[in-house]
């Protein structure tokens, strides 16, 4: 891994042998610590990074505490307060202090120290810096008084200030390891083998990475599926839930294609292999995750300068502090020195470094587990200021299919329901587009005899002895049979296509059909109208059909007959009317328009999330996932604001009450109590990142 170069957003730069803690905000893009995602390794990653850092800096504590306490009853001050001075000193006490000191400054310190010259190197000087100036001076002066220059020594304010930063750090990499896991977590969800079928019918158990395009494997009930791929045969329920986020087990039987990583349910499935290693979906939404994770934030770039500046008004202010005890306040030079050294540790921007990280790898890994992946990191930020968002209608407002949108019922002896069984009884015998949207929308179908098609016109059949005709407009003029309600022509009007049922020659009824409007899709349009964005609806299809959705679904405008190569020029008018623009469609037809849109959201992409012009892809055909996603981003950028506005603004407090302005009041901070502080607040930090959740 080279962390010298890259950024490790989670946490800093930190080398190999991670003794060097950096500062959150350094920068670091070419992080390289994910080797073995595309073959499901989990222990390559961020999660076994932290855990070693989280372990070192653990180890680190113990042992720097362990020599703390010797340290602490040899120190006159400690001595003198417990009066216990005359009993515990000895000849060459304080030389024994001092190599005790100097024992936790060089082994407890050494990643501060580390971490001073790396930043200096970089001219990026942060938190780090601001630590090992701190106890380099404290350690430095100290050591000057033990070899003979009159003052006061800080060995056990030295020795406790280590040991409470070591703690801070070690306990914030806990709180983080579990944001930084997600990769890790993603991996874990394949299986460590398959069982393949072997060409003479036995089955053996072999590793993932043998499996090959075309292999066939058996899934077992409540085994995981091994790789992407189509079943052959079986049928089963399938749990894709920590995948996709779709809660509702997915029903699987021949031809459907199944992800590896999901659940099997109750059933057995022969499955053949389509795709392996970095090819499956898995591995390309672990890919996704980690560039975006990695990938800098504008607001990131924000909070850097921000602790930059903040490192600048640490150490002037612990210059200033020093300056005013010293020479106007008239205190000696140790005091002076204490205040200076806890405004140094008290200010360091380390909240201010994990602020945006925490946040990015939490939404990232939010995100993802619902099925909504970020590719484009930017657009993602840019998706909470979206004005209009521009729906295609055919496969992502509407379920792409015929289907019956309105019953009518001429003959008042019979129902609805017996209008729709009997024309889907005939209908079932064709294959034509209109008749399977009759057949698939009926619950029932009962035997029809002496079926016929009448070419261009309709189909015809006997049920219970009774002739049926499922027949056009057409047919009636024909055959000059009147049917006289106004409501035939308003669904006419509105793009739908009507057929009329005849019973023994008889008009009984009639069926509009049209594109089925999903349902969730009213529901989407209305979170996204509360969140003051305008719904607009992009369509090859006709007027009239558009206008009828756009009235359905309350939608702000729509544009109807546009062809796929013009849908980009629409998408530019309407950014000419000063909106930000989203646009939603399936990436196919649509990827003019999803280029052109400030944001490209591909719906409905299933396992194909390689959709090269879309900044979102969400793997359901749900557009509630777009409001999901809005919603996200506007969450997403709120704990950023909180976590700055902590980060910096706990400093207007901190600082004044480091240098000791309530020294008059009796209240004054210990190097250590002010350590102590700074930790609390990035603390404060990690916990409010981790409580970002899609809004509902």
């Amino acid at each position: 891994m080279d962390h010298g170069s890259g950024r490790q957003e989670m946490h800093g730069d930190m080398d190999m042998d991670h003794d060097a803690h950096q500062a959150g905000h350094g920068s670091q893009e070419g992080h390289e610590g994910h080797e073995g995602h595309g073959s499901h390794g989990g222990s390559g990653g961020h999660g076994a990074h932290h855990a070693h850092m989280a372990a070192d800096f653990k180890k680190r504590f113990f042992v720097s505490l362990a020599v703390t306490l010797p340290i602490l009853i040899l120190s006159p001050l400690i001595q003198s307060v417990l009066g216990i001075r005359e009993n515990l000193a000895f000849a060459g006490d304080q030389w024994v202090l001092w190599a005790l000191s100097s024992f936790v400054f060089f082994y407890g310190g050494w990643p501060f120290l580390k971490g001073l010259f790396q930043e200096f190197a970089k001219r990026q000087p942060g938190m780090m810096t601001l630590i090992a100036v701190a106890i380099a001076t404290a350690y430095a002066y100290s050591s000057v008084v033990v070899f003979g220059l009159k003052g006061k020594v800080f060995f056990w304010e030295l020795s406790t200030l280590v040991d409470i930063m070591l703690l801070g750090h070690w306990i914030e990499m806990k709180s983080v390891m579990s944001a930084s896991r997600a990769l890790e977590a993603l991996a874990r969800l394949m299986p460590s083998e398959a069982h393949k079928k072997m060409e003479d019918g036995s089955v053996t158990d072999v590793p993932l990475d043998q499996l090959e395009a075309g292999d066939r494997v058996i899934v077992k009930p409540g085994e995981k599926i091994p790789a992407d791929g189509k079943v052959v045969e079986g049928v089963s329920s399938v749990n894709e839930a920590m995948i996709t986020g779709e809660s509702v087990p997915v029903k699987k039987s021949a031809d459907a294609l199944v992800i590896g990583g999901a659940i099997n349910g109750e059933g057995s499935l022969t499955v053949e292999v389509k795709k392996t290693g970095n090819d499956s979906y898995l591995s390309q939404v672990i890919d996704l995750v980690r560039q975006a994770q990695e990938s800098k934030s504008r607001t990131q770039h924000m909070a850097d300068r921000a602790a930059f500046w903040l490192t600048v008004v640490a150490l002037t202010a612990g210059g200033v502090t020093l300056a005013v005890w010293l020479v106007v306040m008239g205190r000696d030079f140790a005091f002076s020195l204490e205040r200076t050294v806890t405004v140094m540790v008290i200010t360091c921007p380390h909240a201010l470094g994990l602020a945006i990280p925490l946040v990015v790898a939490v939404s990232t890994a939010t995100s993802a587990a619902n099925g909504l992946l970020v590719r484009n990191r930017a657009a993602f930020e840019r998706a909470r200021n979206l004005q209009a968002i521009v729906f295609d209608k055919t496969g992502t407002l509407t379920e792409g299919r015929f289907g019956v949108s309105d019953i009518l019922v001429f003959d008042q002896e019979k129902s609805e329901d017996v209008i729709l069984t009997l024309a889907a009884s005939v209908e079932a015998e064709s294959e034509h587009p209109i008749a399977r949207g009759i057949s698939a929308s009926a619950k029932k179908t009962l035997p029809v005899t002496d079926f016929s098609s009448i070419t261009g016109k309709g189909a015809r059949g006997v049920v219970d002895g009774k002739t049926i005709h499922v027949v056009s407009s057409g047919y009636l003029r024909e055959k000059d049979i009147q049917v006289e309600d106004e409501r035939t022509g308003k669904l006419s009007s509105q793009g739908k296509t009507v057929v009329y049922l005849l019973v023994d020659g008889k008009p009984a009824g009639a069926l509009a059909l049209a594109d089925i409007i999903r349902e969730e899709s009213h529901e989407a349009i209305a979170k996204l109208k509360d969140m003051g964005i305008q719904c607009m609806m992009l369509t090859g299809d006709n007027r009239k059909a558009a206008a009828w959705v756009s009235r359905e679904l309350g939608l702000d405008d729509f544009f109807a007959e546009v062809l796929p190569e013009k849908k980009a020029e629409k998408i530019q008018e309407i950014q000419e009317r000063g909106l930000i623009v989203a646009m939603t469609g399936d990436g196919v037809n649509d990827a003019p328009a999803l280029a052109r849109a400030d944001v490209g959201i591909a719906i409905g992409a299933g396992t194909d999330v390689a959709v090269e012009t879309a900044d979102i892809v969400l793997v359901r055909s749900n557009p509630q996932d777009v409001a999901a996603i809005v919603g996200l981003a506007r969450a997403t950028y709120g704990k950023m604001v909180q976590n700055l506005v902590w980060a910096t603004g706990y400093n207007v407090f901190a600082i004044p009450l480091a240098a000791g302005v309530l020294y008059g009041y009796g209240i004054l901070l210990s190097p250590a109590l002010g350590a102590g502080l700074m930790t609390v607040s990035t603390v404060i930090v990690s916990i409010n990142a981790r409580f970002l959740k899609i809004p509902t």
